[in-house]
C-alpha cells in the first residue's frame, strides 16, 4: 500500500492524475447513464445502446489510463508502440462490453455481479495490456501480490459497481455505481503501477518505432473529447425524448385524443383542487354538464367521419370562446363538462350556459351540408349544491334531464325537487316491474275512420297505468322509464296478446293496431311473438297492423328489414308512425314494405295556421299516393282539420274530433252502437285454421 501511494505522489505529474481524474468520472457517468438504457430497452435498440455504453466505457478506461501515464515520470527516455496502444484500446472496449452484457442478461441474478467482475477484470488487462505498449530504455519488474490485488480490486469493485446498477435501493444508488466503477479504473491503475519497478537499460529503447509523448497526449484528447462529447450528446437527446415522451403519453393520459380536450380523469383532478381550494373571497363555482342532440342522427346519416369532424369543430369552438377560469372537459362519446369559476351571481353562469348553447346550436358545414344539433345544459353551483365534485356532477346531470323535458335547447339550474323527482322515478320504475303480474296495466283504444265517408275503420291500442296509489299515470312518464329499464320488452309482448285477444272478439272485423318500440324490433323472435299472439287469440293476421318508428328502423336497418320482411310473410300489416319528425323517412320508405303512412300530430295541429306545417302534410299525402301507400293523420280535432285532409286526399283520420282513447267499458258501447242491424254472424277465424283441411275446421 505504502509503494503505491509512493508511486502516486511521487512519480506522477498531479497536473495529468487530476485531468485523468475528471476524464474517469465524466465518462463514467455518462457510460452508466447509457448502461441503464440498455436495462430498459428491447430487440435491436437495446444492442445499440449496450455498443453506445462499452465505447465509451472502453474509451473512458483506456484514457483515464494513459492520461495517467503521461503524468508519470519513469526517470528515462520512453514512448509507446502504436499497434499494442491501439490493440489496448479495443481490448478495453470488448472487456466492457462483456460485462455489460452478461449483466445486462443475468438483470437482477447474481450473473449481474459475474458481469461487473469481468468488466474490472477487463480493466486489468487493459491496463497491463497498455503498459505493455509503454516501451522505455530499460525493464520492468512486477510485484506479483499488486498485480494480484490490482485484479482483485478491479473485479470487486466493478461488481458491486454493476450490483448497484441493476439493484438499486434509492434514486441515488445509480452515483453508487459510477463511484464504483471510478473506484474499479482509478485502482486498478495506480495499483498495478505501484506494482511496477524500472530497471534503466540503454540499449532496451527504439525511439523511432515509437508514438511521443506529445502526439499521443493529442490524440488522447481529441478522441476522449469526441467520445465524451458524443456519449453526453445522445445521452441528453435520450433524456429530452424520454421527457417528451413522457409528456406526450401524460397528455394522451389526461386528454381526449378526438378533441385534445381534459378527458375525465384530468377533470376529476381539476375539480378536487377547484373544490378543495376556496378563497376567502364569495366568489362561487359552477358546473355545466350536456349533451348533444341529435349527435347519433349525424353519426347515423352522415357516418362517424362526420361525427368526428362536428366534435373536433365544437371543442375548437367553444375552446376559442373560453377565459382564465374557464374550462371544458369531454367525458364521454358526445357528453361534455364545463367549469367556470370566479362567478358571484346565478346571471354569469347562464350567460355562459347560453354561449355554449349558442356555440353548439350554430351549423356546422361538412361535405355541402350544414349539419345541427343541439344541447340542453345543467347547472350546479359549489358550494350551494354540493362540496364534492362527484355530488355536484350528478346534480348537473339531473339538471340537464329537466332542461332535456323542456322544448328547444335549454338551460336549467339544479334545485332540490329534482332529488324528489329522481326518488319518484326510482320508485315508479320498482312498481313498474310488478305492474304486469298485478294486473295494473289496461288498454284503451282510440277510433281510426275512414276521411270520406267517417266511417269507423279500426282502433289504436294505446297503454295506460292504473298505479294503486297514483291513480293513472302518464304514458309519458312511465314509457321511458320502460325503456331505460328494458322493461318496454316485457310490456310490449302484453299489449300485444291482451290486443289482438280484445280485438278477436270483436263482432266486426276492424283493424287493431299497436306500437312496437325499437327495443322490441331489435328482437329477432318478435316474429314469432306476433304469430304466437295471433294463434292464441284468434285474430286474423291481416286485422293486425304494428307501428313502427323511424328510431327503431335506423339503429340496424339491416335486422329491421329482416324482421319486418317475417312479419309481413305472417300477413301482418305494417305502418309507419310520427312520419316527418325522423331524419330519413325519404329513405326508410323507399327501402322498407310499408302498408301505411301516419303523419304525425304536430304537422296536423298547424295545418289551418302554418303554412310550412300545411306543405308537408300536402307534401306526405302526395308522396303516398305516388307509392301507393295510404296515409292516416293523427291528431285530428276540428272540422277544419278534416276538411283540409279530406281537400288533399288522406285516406284515413285519427284524433279527438272521432273521440277520445276507450277504456274497454265504453269501447264495448260504441262496438254495440256501430253493430249492423242485420242478424248474419261474423266468424273471425284464425288463418291458420281457414288453410285447415275441413275435418280439421270443423274440429276448430
Amino acid at each position: 500500500m505504502v509503494k503505491v501511494l509512493s508511486c502516486l505522489v511521487i512519480d506522477h505529474d498531479f497536473r495529468f492524475v487530476l485531468l485523468a481524474a475528471l476524464i474517469c468520472v465524466a465518462g463514467c457517468l455518462i457510460s452508466i447513464r447509457l448502461f441503464s438504457r440498455v436495462r430498459r430497452s428491447e430487440g435491436g435498440r437495446r444492442y445499440a445502446w449496450l455498443f453506445l455504453a462499452s465505447f465509451l466505457a472502453g474509451a473512458t478506461i483506456w484514457t483515464t489510463h494513459f492520461t495517467a501515464m503521461m503524468g508519470f515520470d519513469p526517470g528515462v527516455p520512453h514512448g509507446y508502440e502504436p499497434q499494442l496502444t491501439f490493440l489496448s484500446l479495443l481490448i478495453g472496449i470488448a472487456a466492457t462490453f462483456g460485462g455489460f452484457f452478461i449483466t445486462a442478461l443475468g438483470r437482477e441474478s447474481y450473473l449481474a455481479e459475474a458481469g461487473g467482475a469481468i468488466l474490472g477484470l477487463g480493466v486489468g488487462t487493459m491496463h497491463y495490456s497498455g503498459v505493455n505498449a509503454y516501451e522505455l530504455q530499460g525493464s520492468v519488474v512486477w510485484d506479483e501480490n499488486l498485480v494480484i490485488a490490482s485484479l482483485v480490486i478491479g473485479a470487486m469493485f466493478g461488481a458491486l459497481a454493476m450490483n448497484r446498477a441493476v439493484r438499486p435501493v434509492t434514486r441515488f444508488c445509480r452515483y453508487g455505481s459510477v463511484a464504483a466503477l471510478i473506484l474499479a479504473i482509478c485502482g486498478t491503475h495506480f495499483t498495478a503501477m505501484g506494482a511496477m519497478t524500472i530497471i534503466p537499460d540503454a540499449g532496451a529503447f527504439r525511439p523511432e518505432m515509437l508514438i511521443p509523448q506529445s502526439v499521443l497526449a493529442v490524440g488522447i484528447v481529441s478522441i476522449m473529447v469526441l467520445v465524451l462529447a458524443t456519449g453526453a450528446a445522445i445521452h441528453f437527446i435520450d433524456i429530452q425524448t424520454q421527457n417528451e415522451a413522457v409528456d406526450r403519453y401524460r397528455h394522451l393520459a389526461l386528454h381526449d385524443p378526438l378533441t385534445s380536450l381534459p378527458n375525465r380523469s384530468y377533470l376529476n383532478s381539476k375539480l378536487e383542487k377547484l373544490t378543495s381550494d376556496r378563497g376567502i373571497d364569495a366568489s362561487r363555482t359552477a358546473f355545466f354538464a350536456f349533451d348533444l342532440d341529435r349527435f347519433k342522427m349525424v353519426n347515423d346519416v352522415h357516418g362517424h367521419a362526420a361525427g368526428d369532424m362536428l366534435l373536433r369543430e365544437l371543442a375548437a369552438r367553444i375552446q376559442r370562446m373560453m377565459k382564465p377560469g374557464e374550462f371544458l372537459a369531454r367525458v364521454g362519446g358526445d357528453e361534455f363538462v364545463a367549469v367556470k369559476s370566479g362567478i358571484y351571481t346565478k346571471a354569469e353562469a347562464s350567460q355562459f350556459a347560453d354561449d355554449i348553447v349558442a356555440a353548439v346550436c350554430e351549423p356546422f358545414p361538412y361535405d355541402e351540408h350544414l349539419l345541427s344539433i343541439g344541447a340542453s345544459i345543467g347547472i350546479s353551483i359549489f358550494p350551494l349544491d354540493g362540496q364534492k365534485p362527484e355530488e355536484l356532477l350528478t346534480k348537473a346531470d339531473l339538471a340537464m334531464y329537466r332542461a332535456k323535458s323542456l322544448e328547444g335547447p335549454s338551460v336549467c339550474f339544479y334545485d332540490k325537487s329534482m332529488d324528489e323527482g329522481q326518488r319518484s322515478r326510482r320508485a315508479l320504475a320498482v312498481s313498474l316491474r310488478q305492474a304486469v303480474a298485478k294486473g295494473e296495466l289496461e288498454l284503451y283504444y282510440q277510433p281510426q275512420n275512414d276521411a270520406a265517408s267517417r266511417q269507423l275503420v279500426g282502433f289504436e291500442a294505446l297503454l295506460r297505468w292504473n298505479h294503486p296509489e297514483r291513480g293513472m299515470v302518464s304514458p309519458v312518464e312511465f314509457i321511458p322509464i320502460a325503456e331505460e329499464s328494458g322493461l318496454i320488452c316485457e310490456i310490449g309482448e302484453w299489449v300485444l296478446r291482451e290486443a289482438c285477444r280484445e280485438a278477436a272478439t270483436w263482432a266486426q272485423p276492424y283493424r287493431i293496431a299497436v306500437n312496437v318500440a325499437p327495443l322490441q324490433l331489435a328482437q329477432t323472435h318478435l316474429p314469432t311473438v306476433v304469430h304466437e299472439a295471433l294463434l292464441n287469440s284468434g285474430l286474423a293476421a291481416s286485422r293486425l297492423e304494428l307501428e313502427i318508428t323511424e328510431t327503431g328502423i335506423i339503429e340496424d336497418q339491416t335486422r329491421a328489414l329482416h324482421v319486418i320482411r317475417q312479419l309481413k310473410s305472417l300477413g301482418v300489416r305494417i305502418a309507419m308512425d310520427d312520419y316527418g319528425t325522423g331524419y330519413s323517412s325519404l329513405a326508410t320508405l323507399k327501402n322498407f314494405p310499408f302498408d301505411k303512412i301516419k303523419i304525425d300530430r304536430s304537422f296536423v295541429d298547424g295545418v289551418n295556421t302554418d303554412r310550412q306545417a300545411a306543405a308537408i302534410v300536402r307534401a306526405t299525402i302526395i308522396l303516398g299516393s305516388s307509392l301507393d301507400i295510404p296515409v292516416l293523420a293523427e291528431g285530428v280535432e276540428s272540422e277544419e282539420h278534416l276538411a283540409f285532409l279530406n281537400a288533399e286526399g288522406c285516406h284515413e283520420v285519427q284524433g279527438f274530433f272521432f273521440g277520445r282513447p276507450l277504456a274497454k267499458q265504453a269501447l264495448d258501447v260504441m262496438l254495440a252502437e256501430n253493430a249492423p242491424k242485420a242478424t248474419s254472424v261474423v266468424l273471425d277465424l284464425p288463418e291458420a285454421i281457414v288453410a285447415a283441411t275441413p275435418l280439421q275446421q270443423k274440429v276448430a
